[in-house]
């Protein structure tokens, strides 16, 4: 595993900190960092962009901090290093803080400041899958296929399987992530059902009742794993579906775009301890993601191609330039030729992207819910209190404005912080055309065909 450092320079004061990247006035404002050395983690993904160029544009440096980037072996490796002080924040799926606090899994109490990025994802199926879901997919005049893609046409194939008793294997990156539940919102839309989990009776597989079964791959692995027939398809962040079409093993059939518009899926995270403890380290941090995520969508992604040149170091993401290309820079490419412009695949600032709103971690504890990973019913309330323990807008707002007072950021970028409630409105832009209203959390788990509702318990 590489990594990579700021090495701290050892004749370093709290005074020469202040003389070359921290003003008297701005200290004074802000406070010093009480920890300037700090180490962050990162699994190898496109949206981990805000912690790499925060890092290479020296944004972490000029709030004081001295930042050690390590890549981690998978989610749960990197979420024990958070928990156990190895790691002092990291790149995290926007379900990890939620479960961790709510104790699916390992118990925590970890909360994110700072929403790293909207959409960023896809479902990829193998060429065989792909050649058997063509037929029942509408054609455009070009005779290209009719975009977005539903699973509807899958099911068929899912169905011939069964009928055939061969079992339908899919993968995601992990149980409590977007990919997951982008996944299963997908397939229960086309009317297959993804399975129940039941912790209480010990059962954390998720494949009680399922017609497609789905299995945690790491990221990196998702490719050569489908290239060797232990899946049929998977759901994952990029670059990992464009090298499937790089390497003519697979077809990205749909975008997290395409399933719900403008989805949150990473964050960053860091112990609550963490935060008491350091209250103006983790306002600066904040402070220099929010400046990258700027950076990153500045002047209609003209940035971008830096970016790409930047992830593509091994110390980063690792993958080849085009690769990460294809979709950072604004487009999308689905079958081998068949590329098109998806210019919000990839946000990071825009749409109050980092603002971390309550509505969206609730959206993830009704998916939760919906599968059986909260094996009982819950109040909205407590879907509301859970939230904003692990949401903390009030800390992005300290950064936010803070950046406005000195003129590095604009006002009108972001949420008018005096009425923001922490819900967005209700949103509409979902595969199947059911409305997410955060503020009723029952009653929209109460809506779906496929998944547990009120009352319900495996």
């Amino acid at each position: 595993m590489k990594q990579f450092k700021f090495f701290k320079r050892v004749v370093l004061s709290a005074l020469a900190i202040s003389s070359f990247s921290i003003s008297s006035v701005q200290a004074e404002k802000l406070g010093y960092p009480e920890k300037d050395e700090l180490t962050f983690g990162f699994i190898k993904l496109t949206d981990m962009a805000p912690i790499a160029i925060a890092y290479e544009n020296g944004y972490f440096e000029e709030e004081g901090l001295y930042v050690t980037i390590e890549a981690q072996a998978n989610w749960k490796v990197l979420l024990d290093g958070v928990i156990d002080g190895r790691l002092d924040g990291a790149h995290m799926l926007a379900g990890q803080p939620i479960a961790a606090t709510m104790g699916y899994g390992t118990k925590a109490n970890i909360i994110t400041p700072f929403s790293m990025d909207l959409n960023g994802n896809a479902i990829t199926v193998s060429n065989d899958i792909w050649a058997q879901m063509k037929p029942n997919i509408p054609k455009m005049a070009d005779g290209r296929p009719v975009h977005p893609i539903k699973a509807d046409a899958l099911k068929p194939v899912v169905d011939k399987y069964k009928s055939e008793g061969k079992p339908f294997n899919m993968g995601m990156v992990f149980p409590v992530s977007t990919h997951n539940y982008e996944l299963r919102y997908w397939l229960a839309a086309g009317g297959i059902h993804p399975g129940f989990y039941a912790p209480h009776k010990g059962d954390t597989s998720g494949k009680i009742a399922a017609e497609a079964l789905l299995s945690v791959t790491p990221p990196p692995q998702m490719p050569s794993t489908l290239e060797a027939g232990t899946i049929y398809g998977y759901c994952v962040g990029e670059p990992w579906n464009q090298q499937a079409v790089f390497k003519g093993i697979g077809v990205p059939v749909v975008t997290d775009y395409e399933i719900w518009k403008d989805n949150p899926e990473k964050v960053f995270g860091m112990t609550a301890e963490f935060a008491e403890k350091y209250p103006n380290t983790t306002i600066r941090l904040t402070r220099a993601l929010i400046r990258a995520a700027m950076w990153l969508d500045a002047k209609d992604n003209a940035n971008r191609p830096a970016a790409v040149k930047i992830l593509s170091k091994p110390n980063y993401v690792g993958a080849d330039y085009d690769v990460i290309a294809n979709s950072m820079t604004g487009t999308f490419e689905y079958e081998k030729g068949d590329k098109r412009d998806v210019p919000d695949f990839n946000v990071f600032f825009r749409y109050n992207a980092t603002y971390p709103f309550y509505s969206d971690a609730i959206w993830y504890l009704t998916q939760m819910r919906r599968w059986g990973q909260i094996s009982d019913d819950k109040s909205d309330e407590w879907y509301f209190d859970l939230a904003k323990s692990v949401y903390r807008p009030d800390i992005y707002a300290k950064a936010a404005q803070s950046l406005i007072a000195e003129k590095k950021a604009k006002e009108a970028d972001f949420p008018d912080f005096a009425t923001e409630d922490g819900f967005k409105a209700p949103q509409k832009h979902f595969i199947d055309d059911i409305v997410y209203d955060g503020k009723m959390p029952n009653a929209y788990i109460d809506k779906f065909k496929i998944g547990l509702k009120s009352g319900d318990k495996i």
